[in-house]
């Protein structure tokens, strides 16, 4: 580690030192100043009063377009794993553990629309990369007006086309059978303008029963009815299906990493039993927004969804059927003095999943006898606040809060019936106070704390056991953190320092039975303690002359030291074991260079240390590093086209890791084996008016 905080620092230096050096010799061109919309607010992401990260759409067009995995790890503090092609895990400073697949303990919005349902889980890959416009993610929790979460928010932003008319069309292909095709066509009539994208994409994955289909459509439409208002609505439907190989030991994994998990005594192999998950989704939201005037605006927003998920497991066959219906509103009002200017908003959001679960013996992959089947319906509603004083641009001020009631009924039609229940949570108040104070145009200061707070989710109170857990309470705790920003006039560099202490009491994690069957815990809570970097720096900026037209180097640390406290599991005391999941610490270097004739080329380096893979922290996942790089030619003019070509490669030093653990793992089968050295390349052709 002292090694790499080393060459980590010898790096910032060098690029601290060039990007300067830029700014002398040539100050003509001004690059675009980032900006975001975290809460309520757009401002310069300088003056932000949490920890931001951001992707746009050029950062997630850099990567493969067949994952949002290596994307989302350029942002500190976050952790994104994919145990085979389709099966997303999201972690916000150490929230992973709860999570054996989807994602929980983090809500996600898409557009004005929670994606996140009531329930708690979030299907993000239901969602095709070519879906998405740009990516904000809030680190820490945001239960103030983002409802119940304890690791973060994350923000996205759809795709679209703004061009009137524009059509663009990708394809890809790469090892182990990867395509993706996807085609987006937009335009604009008068005050109505829409987007539809549409994209299909396979693997045969790199280890057997790894196979993964996903057709996936989206519209987006918005309507500039009256001056002062407009209306947006989207839709998607997602067709996913992935197979799930598995984990294996650490022998198996060393004997043949593509191998699926074998058969065992009377368990059946993941082949026999055609492991895997299949859902169906269909996502719709209706949102207005209307500028009333002398300050005020109004936002309502309508949604809701549909999920038919299918999953043969090894010892089980389950099916899900989720419906989701929900509103969000809020009205704020904006005022400005010579010095002074203040924005103030109160809203609702309420929202409602039912689930019908059933669960039935896993006869080869086909459903048989019932095993148990039982009806949930949660509830999730929250009222906020918050208020906005920025007094002479130069000290940014938030007090927001939220009052949050949570409540789940459960049924149960099979093996015994029990008539319905209702569990219901205390209202919980979150509050959170940040503040932002500008030392000069280039260094910014900021500060906050903030409640965090997350109850169970569906998934966790019915688990895999086929037992409804009432005994499981939410987790909640408080995040207090300090950060200073760096960006010079000239937007060539940035760089942000964040520290944060994190206490988390009623910590839910997993445990597993001997048979597989999952479920979970309250166990004691949490102290994390962490620091995260991120920089930014053009060497040499954009240019139209040169053999280099541009180089850009990004640097990104995340240091962990996560540990639990008082956690008691039996006879057995955890209290200060490092937090299952978490490496104490990753870097994440990258560097673009365009050339002449819209020549370009990227490469990355992944850093991450050594994985505690159980609550005891006796068995870990090796540290491993892994590169990939990219090369491409853009900007070919065809007429009224433009073609870009390229060609990449991943894991260039042919690791072996797992990126995708299963923690606490029985029978100690950990290890969801990653791919090895891999290849890809493919073409987007894009058509404007001009």
């Amino acid at each position: 580690m002292i090694k790499q905080l080393k060459v980590s620092a010898l790096c910032l230096l060098c690029l601290h030192t060039a990007a300067f050096s830029q700014i002398k010799k040539d100050t003509t061109t001004r690059l675009r100043e980032v900006v975001i919309k975290p809460y309520f607010n757009v401002l310069p992401q300088l003056r932000s009063t949490g920890a931001v990260g951001v992707l746009d759409q050029d950062a997630i067009q850099q990567q493969n377009s067949n994952s949002l995995v290596p994307a989302m790890n350029t942002i500190s503090g976050i952790r994104m794993e994919e145990r085979s092609p389709g099966s997303y895990r999201l972690s916000i400073r150490g929230s992973l553990l709860r999570s054996p697949f989807g994602i929980r303990n983090v809500k996600i919005y898409l557009d004005d629309f929670p994606l996140t349902d009531a329930g708690g889980n979030t299907y993000l890959n239901a969602l095709d990369v070519s879906a998405i416009g740009s990516i904000q993610v809030l680190k820490g929790p945001q239960s103030s007006i983002f409802g119940a979460n304890s690791g973060g928010v994350v923000l996205i932003n759809p795709s679209t086309l703004n061009a009137s008319p524009a059509a663009a069309l990708k394809l890809e292909a790469g090892s182990f059978g990867a395509f993706h095709e996807d085609v987006s066509l937009g335009n604009k009539w008068g005050k109505y303008q829409a987007t539809l994208t549409q994209s299909y994409q396979r693997s045969d994955g790199y280890r057997d029963n790894s196979a993964m289909k996903r057709n996936f459509v989206q519209l987006v439409q918005q309507l500039n009815y009256i001056p002062q208002a407009s209306l947006k609505a989207l839709f998607f439907y997602s067709d996913l299906g992935y197979q799930t190989p598995g984990g294996l030991t650490a022998a198996q994994m060393e004997l043949n990493p593509r191998m699926s998990r074998p058969a065992a005594g009377a368990i059946r192999s993941a082949i026999q039993q055609q492991a895997g998950i299949y859902s169906k989704t269909f996502y719709g939201g209706i949102s207005n927004d209307w500028q009333l005037g002398k300050g005020f605006r109004h936002v309502l927003a309508v949604f809701g969804s549909y999920t038919d998920l299918k999953n043969p497991f090894i010892t089980n066959y389950e099916h899900r059927k989720e419906t989701t219906f929900g509103a969000r509103t809020y009205l704020d009002y904006e005022k400005s003095f010579n010095t002074l200017s203040y924005k103030f908003d109160i809203g609702l959001e309420s929202s409602g999943t039912s689930s019908d679960v059933d669960n039935y013996v896993n006869n080869f992959g086909t459903a048989a006898a019932v095993m148990a089947a039982d009806k949930l319906k949660s509830s999730s509603n929250f009222a906020f606040i918050n208020m906005n004083v920025d007094l002479n641009k130069k000290l940014l001020l938030e007090l927001s809060g939220s009052a949050n009631l949570y409540q789940y009924h459960y049924e149960s039609i099979a093996p015994v019936a029990i008539a319905e229940r209702t569990n219901k949570f205390d209202t919980q108040f979150m509050p959170r106070i940040a503040l932002s104070y500008l030392l000069d145009q280039r260094f910014a200061l900021r500060g906050s704390i903030s409640k965090g707070y997350s109850p169970p989710t569906q998934a966790e109170v019915r688990a895999s056991d086929a037992i409804i857990n009432v005994n499981l309470q939410p987790e909640s705790g408080w995040n207090r953190e300090i950060g200073i920003k760096f960006q010079d006039l000239n937007n060539v560099i940035a760089a942000d320092v964040t520290g944060f202490y994190y206490s988390l009491t009623n910590a839910i994690v997993r445990r597993v039975n001997t048979n597989d069957t999952e479920y979970f815990i309250n166990a004691g809570g949490t102290k994390q303690l962490g620091i995260e970097t991120a920089l930014s720096a053009w060497l040499i900026r954009p240019k139209t002359s040169g053999i280099f037209r541009g180089l850009q180097l990004r640097n990104a640390i995340t240091l962990s030291n996560f540990k639990f406290k008082n956690y008691q599991a039996g006879a057995v005391n955890y209290d200060g074991n490092a937090l299952t999941g978490v490496p104490k610490n990753t870097f994440v270097t990258s560097a673009s260079v365009d050339l002449p004739q819209g020549l370009y080329g990227f490469v990355q380096h992944n850093y991450t240390a050594k994985i505690p893979l159980n609550d005891g922290n006796t068995i870990y996942a090796n540290h491993y590093h892994l590169v990939q790089a990219r090369i491409g030619w853009k900007n070919i003019r065809i007429a009224k086209t433009r073609l870009e070509l390229y060609a990449g490669a991943d894991n260039l030093l042919n690791e072996k890791y797992s990126l995708g653990n299963d923690l606490n793992a029985a029978n100690n089968r950990y290890f969801n084996p990653a791919a090895s050295r891999s290849f890809y390349g493919g073409l987007t052709y894009r058509f404007t008016k001009i």
